[in-house]
């Protein structure tokens, strides 16, 4: 058996982090649920559908996003590739929670996210184009 390589810890570390975040939205919904005793939808209780849209957002993008870590250790990007992919993600997600939880509408926390996210993404896929070609 191989050993791992130090691009795959990389990558093991920052899906670890993610899954982690994902964990903890998912409680904040249900304390929500469990505090406003909603079994179902969110019964247009503001803090419940914040909880719920931070949630699903990141259910959106975190998994899409967790794609090229694993794939980049693949085809031998160097660890720091991996790692500023998912650092740049894990932040894009962490700032577009805690923005969507604070407040429903736009804020700049949302947007920072959101733009972080984007950039992760861009990173991910251009660095994934470069180590494609042998």
């Amino acid at each position: 058996m191989e050993a791992a390589t130090p691009s795959a810890h990389a990558a093991a570390l920052w899906v670890g982090l993610h899954l982690i975040l994902l964990l903890v939205l998912s409680v904040l919904v249900v304390r929500q649920r469990r505090k406003h005793q909603v079994v179902l939808g969110d019964a247009e209780i503001p803090e419940l559908a914040q909880a719920i849209r931070a949630f699903a957002n990141a259910t959106a993008y975190v998994p899409r996003g967790l794609i090229a870590l694993p794939v980049l250790a693949v085809v031998g990007a160097p660890p720091m590739v991996v790692h500023v992919v998912g650092l740049v993600l894990f932040i894009g997600r962490v700032a577009h929670a805690v923005g969507l939880s604070r407040s429903g509408g736009s804020s700049i926390l949302r947007s920072a996210g959101v733009t972080a996210t984007w950039v992760a993404y861009i990173l991910g896929a251009v660095a994934l184009l470069f180590y494609a070609i042998p």
